[in-house]
């Protein structure tokens, strides 16, 4: 005779298709996790590289301002060289010597400031890139991870079936995340 602790409880006995089930919903689970973390670390750097992108051309436009000043007063000396007397000719061409190397120099910082915020925007469309890959990849996996339990629950096969395919999908839009090698 058996002991009650060695009769089964009822006549659903587990199907083996089920352990499958369970280990695919956990590396859909974890996949969808690390999709999460991945995508909030590529927004963080998106928002940051807007915002250094933006604090760049401020300041390009602040040493545009500098520099148009210096090109007014450039241009003041140069019209002043026209109408002076012989006597004050030298002081007023050094004068305008050393302003249009100020003008130069603020070019030239312009051109270095433009080349950084240029670097900061495509930082930017990096990440956003890598962001919505990992999106899409965190939407696929939560409906196969939805659709493994709803075929858990129900124990029906084709509902698996259907999950696991959702979430090979999304399992391809994380690995996209990090590699970028489907189209946008």
């Amino acid at each position: 005779m058996k002991s009650p602790c060695e009769e089964p409880l009822s006549d659903d006995r587990k199907e083996p298709w089920l352990n499958l089930l369970a280990l695919t919903t956990v590396i859909l689970a974890v996949c969808a996790t690390l999709a999460t973390f991945k995508g909030g670390g590529h927004s963080t750097r998106t928002v940051l590289s807007q915002s250094q992108a933006s604090d760049q051309w401020a300041y390009y436009q602040a040493k545009g301002i500098k520099g148009n000043l210096y090109e007014l007063e450039a241009l003041r000396l140069r019209r002043e060289l026209q109408l002076a007397p012989k006597a004050s000719v030298p002081l007023l061409e050094q004068s305008l010597a050393d302003v249009e190397r100020k003008v130069a120099k603020y070019e030239g910082e312009k051109a270095e400031i433009q080349k950084e915020a240029r670097r900061f925007e495509d930082m930017k469309a990096q990440a956003q890139k890598h962001g919505a890959a990992f999106g899409l990849a965190v939407i696929f996996l939560q409906i196969g991870i939805l659709l493994s339990s709803i075929a858990a629950l129900l124990k029906q096969k084709p509902v698996y079936y259907l999950g696991l395919a959702v979430g090979v999908v999304g399992i391809v839009y994380f690995i996209n995340g990090f590699l970028l090698f489907l189209p946008a």
